[in-house]
């Protein structure tokens, strides 16, 4: 018996996808797989495109597990689409020439995007959407552009948008339609996306077309719309839709549809039963081309299915959910079933906020059954919406839209749904089957839910038997505490070894994920690996960390220098002064007993800190998980009722723990007397003097949920004070979970105060020695991060608004004068700036 042949044309996620079926049902052990493909590269992931600007390179949208192709013997030929189809001979012919026969043929070729037809479509400056290869032309043309415009305001439109605007260009959206996603959302969803997307500076045109293209020397230099007006801009994106890529079906005498398409059955077969068609260029039984990854996955799993055999009644494709959940230039837009309300007799339940940007609107049937929705601002729910269409909700649909606190009294969650129920669509998978994994690396790795778009992962995350698994996160089986001891006993100085030695099987290898990635970063930070943007370690960081400092509402940072105890000179005060005044920044006195700055620019950050640093400041670690402060009031050497010198404990406290990271900020007071002005019972750690030295309460909380700190110890000296606090704080941080107050540990801490007492006064557990010793190699490592930053050209260079134009301001980053200082332009975040553009821009 001879080997069979399956020709694959086109590598895309929906063909990779047929691949990875093929092998889940022992296809590729029986049969030859030969694949050809048009792009230089194997199936990335195309839904993730724009993340190409956020710092993903082509390598990470990769969609091909190394080693895939090689296990399961196939041949992928890159570069060499095929070019004719002899169906009689049933045989494939490559652009290089070389002819494949087949015994199946698959065509899952996609599509193109659609270009209207106006005149200067062709200039240099235009460009469409669609390929790595695109984005990188984009990207390059930027570097000379100010202003782009995006033909087209429907998803793929929006992200266009959105990456010309990170590449730092004046945007304009032309939609011809009355609103955005016309497709997907309704008229009050659209106002609420127009609305949000020209606070953010883009400039939307609706209901208008494109009429020409005007170009001078060949270029772009602006664009005629059909309502009369003009646009100048360098560079035109087309966003306009796509189009079936059936012309090799065409040209081989296959059917086609009258608007394009190849036609195929509820099996995905084409008029030659030998040939199939998947994607986006095969025209469903429905009379539909289906334009989003999960009916292409369906497609894929139907052919994979009827290759090996398996087919059988009801197994054929003859539809598909058209739910979509996107995030729009950080926008959450969703929309789910009859989202337009079209079904007869159907009713409208509408939430509406307009200065949030939140809008949801609900359709049911005059019996209250679910048909369908729009949300917009807010998607949250929708990853239990979805599966809850076409059934009567457990609770009222006003419940389902109203925000928490607005009369929805009614915690709905995912253990509402039936096992039935579909959480990811992308890969059809079920409540039942995600229940039967213990982890999300777990679900992922063997239905592959969550591996699309990425909507469902917060509903499968609760669906997830979370009392079996103590883990960190998908990525570690063990807990915070846990993984501290392990990087600490094996001296694991980097993320990705941890991942490796100790992460769960599913998740060895990978990147980890925005829980356990800032929570180990702060674990090797707490045990001195050095400075936190080096290598490796500066992907871990949280926002903030990334420029060591605040990031403000309108894009801007706060710098706040260390001032300890509260305490400082005149001409110190005069520096802060003078940095404010000649950088424009907005000064204010914190709580914490020092000055914060607003309004710098992350380029601005280290011409700041080296004037600040030349004073003798240091940075006060305003941005992380780490000491803040150390308040104090004036103790004895100035008030008439104080028994000790709080404020020189207060300072040798401050400069003692100054940069410690732990699992949550840390604050602290010294008050001088019973009186407490200070307010150190508030603190994590509070100290207040007696008249035989000083009482030391800890697990104090003065936020959003207060805690009176308990008394740990009482009249201490100054060394015994040091000492207790030393092995408090590292036990706390060694044992603690990720962003746990010392407040709520304390509590959660089995035997609470008592057992906090019996280890670090008592040491009953023998681990005193060993925890003063780790906060003494702390303090003998301590070295100021500005200053490290300021000495290295290298790690200067992150401090830049636009990567390729690091001397460039930010324009957007505006303000407007309020009481002799200045505060962020709000009337500019509302509408958007006029002539705010940066030639050659490449935002980070």
């Amino acid at each position: 018996m001879t080997t069979p042949t399956i020709v694959l044309v086109g590598h895309g996620m929906v063909g990779q996808r047929f691949l990875e079926a093929l092998a889940d049902r022992g296809v590729t052990e029986r049969a030859r797989i030969v694949v050809l493909c048009e792009e230089p590269r194997p199936a990335y992931d195309r839904v993730q495109l724009t993340s190409y600007f956020s710092g993903k390179t082509p390598d990470d949208l990769s969609m091909v597990e190394a080693g895939f192709l090689e296990k399961h013997g196939i041949e992928l030929h890159l570069g060499d689409p095929a070019e004719s189809v002899d169906r009689a001979a049933r045989t494939v012919t490559s652009r290089s020439g070389r002819v494949f026969a087949y015994d199946s043929l698959v065509l899952a070729t996609g599509s193109y995007p659609f270009v209207p037809p106006v005149p200067g479509k062709d200039a240099r400056g235009c460009f469409v959407y669609r390929t790595i290869e695109d984005l990188l032309a984009i990207e390059e043309y930027a570097k000379t552009a100010t202003t782009g415009a995006v033909v087209g305001g429907g998803l793929l439109g929006l992200e266009a948008a959105g990456a010309l605007k990170g590449l730092g260009l004046d945007t304009h959206v032309v939609e011809f339609a009355p609103r955005l996603m016309p497709v997907q959302v309704d008229e009050g969803g659209g106002a609420a996306l127009l609305r949000t997307i020209e606070r953010m500076g883009l400039s939307v045109h609706t209901g208008t077309g494109t009429q020409e293209v005007v170009t001078a020397d060949g270029a772009v230099t602006g664009m005629k719309l059909s309502d009369g007006s003009e646009l100048a801009t360098d560079m035109v994106v087309f966003s306009a839709g796509v189009r079936p890529r059936d012309q090799l079906a065409r040209d081989c005498g296959l059917d086609v549809g009258e608007r394009g398409g190849i036609a195929v059955d509820e099996q995905c077969r084409t008029s030659d039963p030998a040939v199939f068609a998947i994607g986006e260029c095969a025209l469903a039984v429905d009379g539909r081309v289906y334009g989003l990854v999960a009916p292409g996955y369906e497609m894929a799993q139907t052919v994979a299915a009827t290759l090996a055999g398996e087919a059988g009644e009801g197994s054929g494709f003859t539809g598909a959910d058209m739910s979509t959940k996107l995030k729009l230039l950080g926008v959450d837009v969703a929309s789910f079933g009859d989202a337009h309300g079209t079904a007869e007799g159907c009713l409208d339940v509408v939430y509406s906020d307009s200065r949030s940007g939140v809008y949801k609107k609900l359709v049911i049937s005059g019996d209250g059954v679910l048909l369908g929705g729009v949300l917009v601002g807010d998607a949250e729910q929708y990853g239990l919406l979805r599966p809850l269409t076409g059934s009567v909700p457990p609770v009222s649909a006003e419940q389902l839209v109203l925000p928490a606190g607005a009369g929805a009294p009614v915690a709905l969650g995912p253990s509402a749904l039936p096992d039935d129920a579909v959480i990811c669509s992308c890969h059809n998978v079920t409540k039942h089957a995600i229940g039967q994994c213990e982890s999300l690396a777990e679900v992922k790795k063997c239905t592959k839910a969550g591996t699309g778009c990425g909507s469902c992962v917060k509903v499968i995350e609760k669906l997830l038997p979370a009392a079996k698994d103590k883990g960190l996160c998908g990525c570690f089986s063990y807990n915070r505490s846990e993984l501290y001891e392990i990087a600490r006993t094996l001296r694991v100085t980097s993320f990705a070894a941890l991942l490796d030695s100790h992460g769960r099987d599913a998740a060895k290898g990978g990147e980890g994920c925005e829980v356990c990635k800032p929570t180990v970063g702060s674990i090797l930070a707490s045990l001195n690996n050095g400075y936190i943007l080096d290598g490796e370690q500066a992907s871990l960081q949280d926002t903030n960390d990334h420029f060591l400092a605040n990031m403000q509402r309108n894009g801007s940072y706060s710098v706040v220098p260390r001032i300890p105890g509260g305490e400082i000179t005149p001409e110190k005060l005069i520096v802060i002064g003078e940095v404010a005044r000649d950088f424009g920044l907005y000064t204010k006195i914190t709580g914490g007993q020092r000055i914060d700055l607003f309004g710098a620019r992350v380029d601005q950050l280290p011409s700041i800190w080296t004037r600040l640093v030349d004073a003798g400041f240091e940075s006060g670690h305003a941005y992380g998980k780490s000491l803040r402060t150390v308040k104090s009031c004036v103790g004895q050497t100035w008030c008439r009722y104080g028994v000790q010198d709080s404020v020189r404990m207060a300072i040798q406290l401050e400069l003692r723990y100054r940069g410690l990271r732990a699992p949550h900020k840390l604050k602290s007071a010294v008050s001088g007397c019973a009186r407490e002005c200070a307010e150190a019972q508030s603190k994590d750690f509070g100290i207040i003097a007696t008249a035989n030295g000083w009482n030391l309460y800890v697990g104090g909380n003065g936020g959003a949920t207060p805690r009176h700190a308990d008394l740990l110890a009482q009249d201490l000296s100054d060394a015994e004070l040091v000492r207790l606090i030393d092995r408090f704080l590292m036990f706390y941080i060694r044992t603690a979970d990720r962003l746990e107050r010392t407040s709520t540990w304390l509590e959660r801490l089995e035997g609470g105060l008592d057992h906090l007492k019996d280890v670090v006064v008592h040491d009953s557990l023998g681990l005193c020695d060993e925890l003063e010793a780790l906060m003494a190699a702390h303090v003998e490592d301590y070295q100021d991060e500005w200053a490290q930053t300021l000495d290295d050209p290298d790690r200067l260079r992150r401090f830049v608004s636009f990567v390729n134009a690091p001397d460039a301001p930010d324009p957007s980053v505006r303000f407007t004068p309020e009481r002799d200082q200045i505060k962020p332009d709000l009337t500019f975040l509302t509408l958007g700036p006029t002539n705010a553009t940066l030639e050659g821009a490449s935002s980070r």
